[in-house]
């Protein structure tokens, strides 16, 4: 077999999105066949980690608009790759502004085009509309995606609401008053996720990313939480709505905008008071009585790669 070459894409801004990459990449990198080369994305204005509040609320018009911010340019090859790997963190409800800025790049017009496609995501739990995103940003470059993984952060919904931005805003990730679990993606989910690596080696030893199906089916690489597509769906509205004013106002960094941006923060504290709950009880009334179609939906959101998981025993390792 010619020795194949695959490209690892990304940005990582807390080190988790670098140790789940590295998990997954962990066989293709022991297999003298597979040739890995990684290409990191820097943005030419770095973005803080731990976040200052501003800073972070500051990103959302931009992130939710996919308007690019300048990155260094990545350094150019003559390879000709088999596979490309992008992982991605997700801020508002769209894939990082960093990795946008990539795939509206020449770059990736000339890399990424009639090439397959797996993306990577590490994230809270609400990820759909920056899939959905990244879909058209892929065919913008004629890409074809082949596979999706999705690692969520550990805990329910309430908790990851209080463990998720403490650990953005402090960097803290350890758990909280032995009540609340450690922040991020869970050691052994990452871990585990070598499982999608050792597939993928699989297939590229059998030439299978030249037919243009999943690598990873049967690894229960992606579930979709149908109790949140559709709170997603509106909170995209609400951020394209704010996100149009504060762009009027001023252009990101400007101090002329951080009024309307606070007023958005009052507003969105409001909702989540008052109109969330109510909504939640209206939305659980709905998914009982339109189940089909909200089945039928995330069936759709779970493609390419899907929930099954009848392939974990072939390639989940024990230790």
């Amino acid at each position: 077999m010619d020795i194949k070459k695959v490209l690892v894409i990304s940005y990582s801004q807390t080190g988790q999105l670098t140790k789940v990459s590295d998990s997954v990449l962990s066989s293709l990198n022991k297999d003298s066949k597979i040739d890995v080369i990684y290409k990191e994305i820097k943005p030419k204005k770095v973005y803080p980690f731990p976040w200052d509040f501003m800073t972070f609320m500051d990103c959302f018009p931009e992130s939710i608009y996919l308007d690019p911010p300048e990155i260094e340019e990545i350094e150019d090859d003559d390879n000709d790759y088999d596979l490309v790997i992008l992982p991605y963190q997700v801020w508002f409800l769209s894939p990082a502004l960093p990795i946008t800025a990539f795939m509206k790049s020449d770059y990736a017009k000339r890399k990424l085009k009639g090439k397959p496609v797996i993306t990577l995501i590490a994230c809270r739990n609400m990820w759909v509309m920056a899939q959905e995103k990244m879909k058209s940003m892929l065919d913008d470059v004629e890409a074809k995606l082949i596979d999706n993984i999705v690692l969520i952060d550990q805990g329910n919904s309430f908790a990851t609401f209080i463990t998720t931005p403490r650990w953005m805003l402090t960097g803290k990730k350890d758990s909280l008053w032995g009540v609340f679990p450690e922040a991020g993606v869970s050691s052994q989910d990452i871990k585990d996720a070598s499982r999608f690596g050792e597939a993928i080696r699989f297939a590229l030893k059998n030439d299978l990313e030249k037919e243009g199906n999943s690598l990873c089916h049967g690894l229960k690489a992606v579930e979709v939480d149908e109790k949140l597509i559709k709170s997603e769906q509106i909170a995209t509205k609400s951020f394209t709505i704010w996100g149009k004013l504060i762009r009027k106002v001023g252009k990101q960094g400007e101090p002329k905008r951080k009024p309307i941006v606070m007023l958005y923060v009052v507003f969105l504290l409001l909702i989540i008071l008052t109109i969330v709950p109510i909504n939640m009880l209206i939305q659980t009334i709905l998914r009982k009585v339109n189940k089909e179609k909200v089945l039928k939906q995330k069936e759709i959101f779970e493609t390419p790669s899907g929930r099954g998981d009848e392939r974990m025993k072939e390639f989940l390792k024990d230790d």
